[in-house]
């Protein structure tokens, strides 16, 4: 690999850290020390998520169209600190939450898209077992970050405050941009699409949905470029619903487990919010599962594991997840203490369907992307985490006011949603054209590799 990525990939794991060690005690340092209650802290969680996975449509914007990939990241980077700082410095200060909040949700909104496509850029003719290797890395620092995120800042809130809690998250950012500045002058940066004139990508795609209007007015590759976008939005569509269940992870389950025991594992506590590390691990352990002995077997058996088809089963894992969720839930609400250590096996099953729906969007978007518009595209692929935050906090609000379901209820309706739309993704992939297919469906050798 390029001698830089070692920059990029390290950059990565310390910002993962930073954010992920900030929002595992973001659900009860709202609820509980703000005074938001379990309701208005699962919201504000999901609404700043929903602004983390939406912001990346703007970040990709900027780079592509303006500051280039490097600079957007550096300066935007800047902004990811002043939000740690804030929240360190005013603990307790609504005001002073929803600045940083702001502020984080800029810079890592923001850097999101392009991080992940500047890595990509360091190849400069790339082979598909490039792509493949230094995405797998990449995927893997960022579950790196997030297990000692998740693992660590509770134990620095219990021993030194929450200043310091989100102050240590804020250090790891400015040490993720100091890495990635020490790079620079070995950095490949491909220029901003300014001088390239406009590029015309939405008007072929409404073109393209309505019918309406000469498509040939356009370049035959726009055309093309709109056309295969199309193709990916269609399969993307019904992919919110899951992220709505995955990132549940953070606030649902979180305020689940302060109603368990907790265990100790090799001296280590684990309470509710540093059993939000099992996430990371478990991806860290079902990607060489999955990609060297579990995907191999079905091939073996004569069923092509196709992205489409491990999409769809990922899906079915999802809602499995949160009906043992529901099980675990019923047996509390009947008065039964059980330890969080049950949370174990609902971390494995949706921790599998993530790497199955999830893990090789990355990849995807970069090789699919046209030049120009490598971070937008990105983008797209997190709409679907912003969208999947978005109902979270729609649904809490709308049950918080009108319905008042608890308990094992919410969980079971999450689930029902999810076997529901899992099967509306199935009609869509099973009528999707085959040259699409193709294209999400890599042959069996590479379907294995690209995790």
């Amino acid at each position: 690999m390029p001698r830089q990525i070692r920059f990029i990939v390290s950059m990565e794991a310390c910002e993962r850290f930073s954010y992920y060690g900030m929002l595992s005690i973001l659900t009860l340092y709202l609820s509980r020390i703000v005074g938001m209650g379990d309701d208005g802290g699962k919201q504000v969680v999901h609404l700043f998520a929903t602004a983390v996975y939406f912001l990346p449509l703007f970040g990709g914007w900027l780079a592509d169209r303006w500051l280039g990939r490097y600079w957007t990241i550096l300066w935007l980077s800047l902004f990811y600190c002043l939000g740690h700082a804030a929240l360190a410095l005013f603990e307790g200060n609504i005001i002073g939450v929803f600045a940083g909040l702001a502020l984080i949700a800029m810079g890592a909104g923001g850097i999101k898209p392009c991080v992940s496509a500047f890595v990509g850029d360091q190849f400069t003719t790339p082979s598909e077992e490039q792509l493949t290797r230094v995405y797998g890395l990449f995927y893997w620092s960022i579950n790196i970050g997030a297990f000692f995120g998740f693992a660590l800042i509770p134990w620095v809130r219990d021993h030194a405050g929450y200043s310091w809690a989100f102050g240590v998250p804020g250090i790891f950012m400015g040490l993720a941009t100091l890495i990635f500045w020490a790079g620079r002058h070995r950095y490949v940066r491909p220029p901003p699409a300014r001088n390239e004139g406009r590029v015309r990508f939405l008007a072929p795609a409404w073109h393209l949905l309505t019918g309406r209007g000469q498509a040939t007015a356009y370049r035959s590759e726009e055309f093309a470029a709109a056309k295969a976008v199309g193709r990916i939005v269609l399969i993307f569509i019904t992919v919110p619903v899951f992220w709505a269940l995955f990132n549940q992870v953070h606030t649902t389950w979180v305020i689940q487990a302060t109603r368990m025991t907790p265990f100790h594992a090799l001296g280590f506590k684990v309470d509710a919010e540093r059993m939000q590390s099992a996430g990371a691990a478990f991806v860290l352990f079902w990607v060489p599962v999955l990609t060297l002995l579990i995907y191999p077997f079905v091939e073996r058996l004569g069923l092509r594991p196709t992205a489409l088809r491990r999409m769809g089963f990922g899906m079915v894992l999802a809602a499995i997840s949160f009906v043992v969720c529901g099980l675990v839930q019923s047996k509390i609400q009947d008065g039964a203490s059980l330890s969080i250590a049950w949370q174990i096996l609902t971390y494995a099953i949706l921790e599998a369907g993530e790497v199955m729906v999830s893990a090789t969007a990355l990849e995807f978007a970069f090789s699919q992307a046209p030049t120009s518009m490598k971070s937008t595209i990105m983008s797209i692929w997190l709409m679907t985490i912003a969208g999947g935050h978005f109902l979270v906090a729609a649904i809490t609000n709308i049950n918080s006011r009108f319905v008042h379901a608890t308990g094992a209820a919410e969980f079971y309706f999450y689930a029902g949603l999810m076997a529901l739309v899992a099967i509306v993704f199935a009609i869509i992939a099973s009528r999707h054209e085959d040259t699409a297919d193709n294209v999400l469906a890599p042959e069996p050798r590479a379907t294995t590799a690209e995790l």
